[in-house]
């Protein structure tokens, strides 16, 4: 689950965790009153939509005046806003943050996720803040320092002299340092999060460190354990589909192609999905059932895969472990009856009860083309797309 900056920012104010002061305008209705809560002498007018990159999309403006300010919230309210992670359908800006703006002396790059090869949390830092680190990772690989935290022991004063050497940071800036580090390592543990970044962390001209953006990603599984962030849940930042299929508890993913794709268990969606792309085609969504889903399960997967318009095909991949094959095939046929699927069906079945489910398949009377393997189920859906 993602958040907003301003609300990432009201999260780090509980950690001690430094960040300007800015408040949010939820409507036009709104912004007079909140440029007036800042108090400038500069104002900064950012944009609230969950995709990075919003200030070469002309969504962050710097301002002198709180005029100016006003001027510029007024023309974010309701702009699509395109930046290069957002892609081409760009989004539309429904809330603004007004924040204090900042004298900065240098800017920095830092933030904390879940190592999955470690098992541990891990801090990566560099002192190029401000760019995109993947185009830092590229070009200037050893300008980046990843330090992995021994959850036995959590932040030792090794892990901070590491990241602090990193950032090129003054010895004067040690307490500094080691307070915003144990202070994020904390807010990442006790809040479930899943991602932390902060680009760019500034040093002030007053030599403050100072969480100038804030981006946070929160682990779903976990937010049982923390209504206070549910419900900083924004569902107009959330793709419709992806809202749909988990009301029936489907991991579902939207992506541009038009070959919609169910399959049960989420490395054999991922294999589905390239070798759809090996093939010339383009995958319309990752879209798993689950190991044990039902046949209505089954058939609301359909409903979902359908309502995307930009679906001209539809490619079954399952594998009966838990799941047994009739059942998915009886799902099929509820969902084509059900919906009358226009698009060509290829469904690729194999495991539990897989000859019972082919024999259903056969019986029913929809048209249903068959593949003996998932080489065969690619090609046939790609050449008839």
């Amino acid at each position: 689950m993602n958040i907003h900056e301003y609300q990432a920012k009201e999260l780090f104010k509980e950690f001690e965790i430094p960040v300007s002061t800015g408040t949010v305008a939820f409507s036009p209705d709104e912004i007079d009153q909140a440029v007036k809560d800042v108090s400038g002498p500069t104002w900064v007018v950012k944009a609230q939509i969950h995709a990075g990159g919003r200030g070469k999309g002309g969504g962050v403006k710097v301002v002198q005046s709180a005029d100016e300010a006003i001027e510029e919230c007024k023309k974010m309210f309701g702009m699509n806003l395109i930046t290069p992670q957002t892609g081409p359908q760009g989004k539309i800006v429904q809330r603004v943050y007004i924040e204090n703006g900042s004298d900065i002396k240098k800017e920095l790059y830092l933030s904390c996720l879940i190592d999955r090869a470690t098992s541990k949390i891990a801090f990566i830092a560099s002192k190029h803040g401000g760019m995109d680190i993947e185009a830092v990772a590229e070009e200037t690989p050893e300008e980046i320092t990843t330090v992995f935290i021994e959850p036995s022991t959590g932040v030792s004063e090794s892990d901070i002299l590491a990241i602090q050497k990193c950032l090129e940071l003054d010895e004067s800036m040690h307490d500094q340092t080691k307070h915003l580090i144990e202070n994020l390592y904390k807010f990442f543990k006790e809040k479930d999060a899943s991602l932390v970044e902060i680009n760019p962390l500034i040093i002030t001209d007053k030599d403050k460190l100072l969480c100038l953006d804030a981006k946070v990603n929160f682990d779903d599984n976990a937010l049982y354990r923390h209504p206070e962030i549910e419900e900083l849940r924004d569902p107009n930042e959330e793709d419709e589909y992806e809202q749909e299929a988990a009301k029936f508890d489907l991991a579902y993913i939207k992506l541009d192609g038009n070959i919609g794709c169910m399959v049960n268990g989420a490395g054999l969606a991922m294999a589905s999905l390239d070798i759809i792309k090996l093939y010339g085609g383009e995958p319309a969504n990752f879209l798993d059932v689950g190991g044990g889903a039902s046949k209505e399960k089954v058939s609301n997967a359909f409903k979902i895969i359908l309502s995307d318009k930009g679906v001209k095909g539809i490619l079954v991949n399952i594998f009966g472990g838990i799941m047994r094959c009739d059942v998915i095939a009886e799902g099929i046929i509820a969902a084509a009856k059900d919906l009358s699927i226009s698009v060509p069906l290829v469904v690729r079945l194999e495991g539990t009860n897989v000859d019972k489910g082919k024999e259903i398949l056969d019986n029913s009377g929809i048209d249903i083309i068959s593949a003996t393997d998932l080489d065969d189920a690619a090609k046939k859906i790609v050449e008839l797309v």
